[in-house]
């Protein structure tokens, strides 16, 4: 998967477990095509986070409070929609490791079975994650691997 955006120069890859975290991912929600966007303030951040969840409230109950999330300010936030897909369970629940070669950002991520008995439904996941603040990159490609 590929998508561009704004952006030059380039980096070698690095470890970047440790620095890499997972804010959001999420079954629905999602765009219908893959992309990604890099979210540059809080204001658009909490706005993404507002946007691309959702609450259950059963009636006659209140909702639970909001849980808050900071806006890291010292690392690049990314918003990567994954797409439409027609079954199975797409979310993204680790990242292995990221890096950025010739301006393309690749976000490494654990091979998930599929086929056989999934369950039938449309979803659109989506993950947002944080990459180094010196990260440039015009494109977000997503690798699978065992």
């Amino acid at each position: 998967m590929s998508c561009t955006s704004t952006a030059t120069t380039s980096q070698k890859a690095s470890d970047m477990q440790t620095k890499t975290e997972i804010i959001a991912s999420e079954s629905q929600g999602g765009a219908d095509t893959a992309g990604f966007t890099i979210i540059k303030n809080d204001t658009e951040f909490q706005k993404v986070l507002k946007g691309n969840s959702f609450q259950l409230i059963v009636e006659g109950s209140e909702p639970a409070p909001a849980k808050t999330i900071k806006f890291p300010t010292d690392k690049k936030v990314v918003l990567y929609n994954s797409g439409m897909f027609r079954s199975g369970d797409h979310r993204i629940t680790e990242i292995k490791s990221v890096s950025v070669k010739d301006n393309v950002l690749y976000v490494e991520v654990p091979y998930v079975e599929h086929g056989g008995m999934e369950i039938q439904v449309i979803s659109n996941p989506y993950v947002i994650f944080t990459v180094p603040s010196n990260y440039n990159f015009t494109s977000v490609e997503l690798k699978s691997s065992k």
